[in-house]
């Protein structure tokens, strides 16, 4: 069937485009550039998604949640996969991220407020498995109180997530309202979902508002206060416990954590001074509650606010991301203010860097190559002409499957040029020895 084809169709078509090369060579030159006005229609993203079976569910409470709120998070987020017939089997981490079981995913800190499930899905469809992934967002974003996010496996470097805008300046305060302002328009971005502003709620801290003046009057060693109540909140390790089998456990001393303690626990707490005696915690402090930024991160020893997104299925990072900033454009700030690319974006920019350059240098070497050869710039040409119909078949390719030029379709590219040439090769210096024996240029 194939060899039929090639005789009935293939044969005549190469016959007349033989007859005919400057035609052959101009259609195919237009066809090569009408196919690069098909890139923007394509898009652009780093790498493909991994189409693992497994995936992970972030679970985020706001900062100073106790770990029993975020507990009923887990269990919500919980039995809204258990419910779903296509899971295979799920595995909570409370306090914690899971240990890392993909490459470019780094497990989290430890904290209070943040939970992680593993899942994994009986079998993966292309068009099933993805709608299943939004209906389970649609179900999590309607649990008050906490920031549920379903994360698929990607491929590639990692990433806080695909889409980031990093606000760089020196004022926390003017960094949070911009981030404010620049979490709204994500929001209205279409194509973006689970947005996330490290900076909209603050930290509430209790002060203690010590009088280090009457600390001193009652004799009251500078630090021993601080000391006295990291010892009744955190503890001081009093000695270990060893069993007969030769596991040791720190013997912490510490106020209980069976419950929530008021502000009147403190009375409870004494302080010793330098006399030996010992003076109520309460009559050294004025407790007040604090607010702060939940926390300060920095890029190249400069301030910024991160806020992060992920894209809805279906559309294209670099586009929502490329909208994203062309709407910022609109957004006024102060001077020494300024907003970068962070996320895919840029690790796309890293990626890429210096990779056309390459391509470029390959290039030349091939043709020069392929000049020492054949000792003629006109099969140069005859052998490097097949390229533009490699290109225009491999975005045409991408436009039919629905992928995206990424990295990989990017190296997949340099491939099949290699290939194309290599066979190139093998036809023009087979022709060129049929037509040193005399066989007619046509036959």
């Amino acid at each position: 069937a194939v060899m039929g084809g090639i005789h009935r169709f293939y044969r005549p078509l190469l016959h007349r485009a033989l007859a005919n090369p400057k035609t052959t060579v101009i259609g195919a030159l237009t066809l090569c550039l009408a196919s690069l006005s098909l890139i923007p229609v394509i898009g652009f993203s780093l790498f493909p998604a991994a189409d693992s079976r497994q995936f992970l569910v972030q679970i985020e409470t706001p900062q100073g949640t106790g770990q029993e709120e975020t507990k009923r998070a887990l269990l919500f987020a919980d039995s809204v996969l258990k419910k779903r017939p296509e899971i295979l089997w799920t595995m909570s981490n409370l306090g914690h991220a899971n240990p890392q079981i993909y490459y470019n995913v780094r497990s989290m800190e430890t904290r209070a407020n943040m939970a992680e499930i593993f899942a994994e899905i009986r079998h993966f469809d292309e068009v099933k498995t993805p709608r299943m992934y939004d209906e389970l967002r649609a179900e999590f974003a309607r649990y008050p109180g906490a920031q549920i996010i379903l994360r698929v496996f990607q491929n590639g470097p990692p990433i806080e997530a695909p889409v980031a805008v990093r606000i760089v300046g020196p004022n926390l305060s003017v960094l949070k309202e911009i981030a404010a302002r620049v979490s709204r328009i994500i929001e209205e971005t279409p194509g973006t979902r689970d947005v996330f502003n490290p900076m909209q709620l603050d930290r509430t801290d209790l002060n203690l508002g010590i009088n280090t003046e009457k600390a001193a009057m009652m004799n009251v060693p500078a630090g021993q206060i601080d000391r006295t109540v990291r010892l009744a909140i955190v503890g001081e390790t009093a000695g270990w416990y060893r069993e007969s089998n030769g596991e040791q456990y720190k013997i912490t001393v510490r106020l209980p954590l069976d419950k929530h303690h008021a502000l009147d626990a403190l009375d409870k707490v004494y302080v010793p001074t330098s006399e030996g005696s010992s003076v109520p915690l309460g009559l050294l402090t004025a407790p007040h509650l604090d607010s702060g930024p939940s926390r300060i991160d920095r890029y190249n020893r400069e301030r910024l606010v991160t806020v992060t997104a992920y894209t809805q299925t279906g559309y294209n990072t670099a586009k929502v991301t490329a909208d994203i900033f062309e709407r910022l454009k609109s957004v006024p700030i102060p001077p020494g203010y300024d907003f970068r690319k962070g996320g895919e974006a840029e690790a796309a920019t890293k990626s890429f860097s210096g990779l056309l350059t390459a391509i470029l240098i390959a290039i030349c070497g091939i043709l020069a190559v392929l000049i020492l050869e054949f000792h003629s710039f006109r099969a140069t040409l005859v052998v490097a002409g097949v390229i533009p119909l490699g290109i225009f078949g491999g975005i045409m390719s991408l436009l039919a499957s629905g992928y995206s030029l990424s990295f990989t379709a990017v190296i997949g590219f340099i491939a099949l040029i290699g290939i194309e040439i290599k066979n190139s090769i093998l036809l023009v210096d087979f022709t060129n020895q049929l037509r040193k024996a005399g066989t007619p240029l046509a036959d």
